[in-house]
């Protein structure tokens, strides 16, 4: 059986891991980057608490023991579902089974003018970008010409309160408050204004009601201006004008408001759904296709459980990357007795600041932690999940320097000399 298996994120990953040295299986991993990207703590890369490659592992390193894996690096250009063929940036690719893992993107809802001028934050190099640029603001904010300039490169705009708008909302509070006065002495931090947007009532929406109201309580002891019910209409690099008419002037405006699913050419457009997701069945099979399967964020299955579809979670995508495989070995045998999807809920979780998270775990009774607790319980997982014992040591120390001395030393500007 011939697997070609486009990306190379958690479900991807999980699924060529899972099918590494299974006799009567051939597996090709292809994707654009030589590496597995750890999204959950991008926002940690774009505020100087870690280094992009502490987070990131090689995808043949992953492999080096596996007899039956093969890695490409190029992109997907279009399926060609009648030839059991996909045309790449490296050439036509045959394959017998087809599995699209490509994730998600930044969402801007078609608004061109944004997707122009705000910073998003999907991958590492745009999270290194968004460093950069938080960076340079401040380096330009010692030059600024006027108290109405001043104020422009002080004021942060995060739009989307989702665990990615949380997260960093609470990173950047905590640079102003221990660590960019140290940095610029000549500027006034406590002018500094951090605004969180979000369109919904609350913050942190697909969490329980504790947590959503929890992580505002967080937010707003930081400092962060929080402002649910708010739509952002359009930001043209200097005002954000929101939909009420009222306006923010801003250097900067990070855009964690929503995600699409990275779709291929090849897809009927009637698959696609809300999201810009692949209807699949609950054996991950894309619907009319008998040998080319969706996993993780692409992906839309409707189960009695979840009749939207899954949450965009690593959780997720890991488990339907577990489950395809093992049906995928039973293909292989005279009598297949495949199982379908069934998503087991381990809880939700995200961290504000230093000693503050929220946790919710589904159990009977529900449980929920927040504060100290939760935020080791999220540590911890956020570990157990890198890949690689190197970049486990290296996060652990970082986080541990961090703790104690409430700093980050990566905030670096690599450009050519002036």
């Amino acid at each position: 059986m011939k697997i070609i298996i486009v990306g190379g994120g958690f479900g991807g990953l999980k699924l060529a891991r899972s099918l590494s040295n299974k006799k009567g299986i051939d597996v090709t991993l292809l994707d654009q980057y030589n590496y597995h990207q750890f999204q959950p703590l991008f926002y940690q890369v774009a505020t100087s608490g870690l280094d992009a490659s502490n987070i990131s592992f090689p995808l043949r390193k992953v492999f080096h023991d596996e007899k039956n894996v093969r890695i490409r690096l190029g992109k997907l250009q279009e399926i060609k579902p009648k030839e059991n063929k996909i045309e790449t940036t490296l050439g036509e690719m045959d394959y017998d089974v087809l599995v699209i893992a490509t994730g998600a993107d930044t969402n801007f809802f078609g608004n061109n003018v944004l997707k122009q001028f705000a910073a998003p934050m999907k991958s590492s190099w745009e999270a290194l970008q968004l460093r950069y640029r938080l960076v340079k603001n401040f380096e330009d904010a010692t030059m600024a010409k006027s108290p109405e300039e001043l104020q422009k490169f002080l004021t942060i705009v995060i739009v989307g309160g989702g665990p990615t708008g949380v997260e960093l909302s609470g990173a950047i509070a905590e640079m102003r408050k221990f660590v960019l006065y140290k940095d610029y002495p000549e500027l006034d931090f406590s002018k500094m204004k951090i605004y969180l947007l979000e369109g919904s009532p609350r913050t942190l929406a697909a969490m329980s009601e504790k947590s959503s109201t929890e992580s505002r309580r967080y937010l707003e002891r930081l400092g962060v201006t929080v402002m649910t019910g708010t739509v952002v209409k359009e930001y043209d690099g200097s005002i954000v004008t929101l939909q009420n008419g009222d306006k923010i002037a801003a250097n900067i405006v990070i855009w964690a408001a929503g995600v699409k699913g990275n779709v291929p050419p090849g897809i009927q457009p009637e698959l696609i759904v809300k999201g810009n997701r692949i209807k699949v069945d609950r054996f991950s099979k894309v619907l009319g296709f008998d040998n080319i399967y969706a996993i993780g964020d692409v992906s839309s299955m409707e189960t009695p459980k979840y009749p939207h579809g899954h949450p965009g979670l690593a959780a997720v995508a890991i488990q339907q990357g577990s489950r395809l495989a093992k049906n995928l070995i039973e293909l292989n045998k005279p009598n297949p007795k495949l199982i379908e999807f069934e998503y087991f809920d381990k809880g939700t979780m995200a961290t504000v600041g230093r000693n503050l998270a929220v946790v919710d775990i589904p159990t009977k009774p529900k449980l929920h932690f927040k504060g100290f607790i939760a935020w080791m319980i999220w540590m911890s997982l956020h570990l157990m999940l890198l890949l690689g014992v190197k970049n486990r040591l290296f996060v652990f120390l970082n986080w541990l320097y961090s703790y104690f001395t409430r700093d980050q030393s990566l905030r670096l500007l690599f450009r050519a000399p002036i």
